[in-house]
């Protein structure tokens, strides 16, 4: 059996950054039975290679095979372990006000056992947030917090329990948020109920379809108005409102100026660059 873990103390400022890392672990073999506990804070258990089982309220158990996730929520009960041939995992435990928004976007599911199709890209993670606490260092705290977030979006993307319809969904949404259409209309488009569309857009890890469709128009509209002459009714129709005033207070409470205040800031000029192209990062 190895086992290894480092924990954690953020402070205030690290906390108010909005997620921390507590701690970090890698273990493999015949490691023993997790649990009946309870803890006050997040854990995401990676099970990279092996077999074991997860026990719900009431004692029926979940299998569990790697590669998979297992989530720990604070203030949950869990109960877990391998199998008697042991399995390597290695964990992460974290907190911070920043999991309520991870949460919304469906970054932190309620399965408490979640399969993965690959764990290598969670594992580099976890060994790069391993390394920086053996080294340690002021900055330790804030490199091993700032992964934390990478780990959520990996562990998102190589979810292995969402469907493929799901991103050509997106792509559609994407290349069509800016046209005048509901939510409804959008979810008809596509092929799929209101309800339907809702689902499938937290899957892959937006708050919802109004949301998304929302963020696409509003970061268009800063494109054009930093990079076009355009009247801002003009920029208003480009990004599907018909209504100038409406765009207007929308742009104003999202984006927290007017557009015209956002246009005096950030107006660079010239050719309306393409939104996809290549950038150079010397250019600001």
């Amino acid at each position: 059996m190895e086992r290894w873990w480092h924990y954690l103390t953020p402070g205030p400022a690290q906390l108010a950054t909005g997620l921390a890392c507590l701690g970090v672990g890698l273990q493999r073999g015949r490691l023993p039975v997790v649990g009946p506990r309870v803890l006050d804070r997040w854990v995401a258990v990676v099970v990279g290679a092996g077999r074991g089982w997860y026990a719900l309220p009431g004692g029926r158990r979940l299998p569990v095979t790697a590669p998979a996730v297992l989530w720990l929520r604070p203030g949950v009960p869990h109960h877990y372990g391998p199998d008697a041939d042991g399995w390597a995992e290695s964990f992460v435990d974290f907190t911070g006000a920043g999991i309520a928004g991870y949460a919304e976007l469906g970054l932190l599911p309620e399965a408490e056992v979640v399969p993965l199709d690959s764990a290598e890209a969670a594992q580099r993670v976890i060994a790069r947030i391993a390394a920086t606490c053996r080294r340690g260092g002021p900055t330790a705290g804030a490199e091993a917090s700032a992964a934390v977030h990478e780990l959520l979006v990996e562990l998102h993307r190589h979810r292995a329990d969402l469907g493929a319809e799901g991103a050509p969904v997106m792509e559609v949404l994407r290349r069509d948020a800016c046209l005048p259409l509901s939510v409804a209309e959008h979810a008809r488009r596509v092929g799929m109920g209101v309800e339907e569309l809702r689902r499938a857009v937290r899957a892959q890890g937006a708050a919802g379809p109004k949301e998304y469709l929302l963020t696409v128009r509003l970061s268009e509209a800063k494109h054009l108005l930093a990079a076009s002459e355009l009247p801002v009714s003009t920029v208003a129709r480009r990004v599907g409102y018909q209504d100038p005033a409406y765009f207007t207070r929308l742009f104003t409470r999202r984006v927290g100026v007017a557009p015209t205040v956002f246009r005096q800031r950030e107006f660079r000029g010239g050719a309306v660059p393409e939104r996809d192209g290549p950038a150079d990062p010397e250019q600001g």
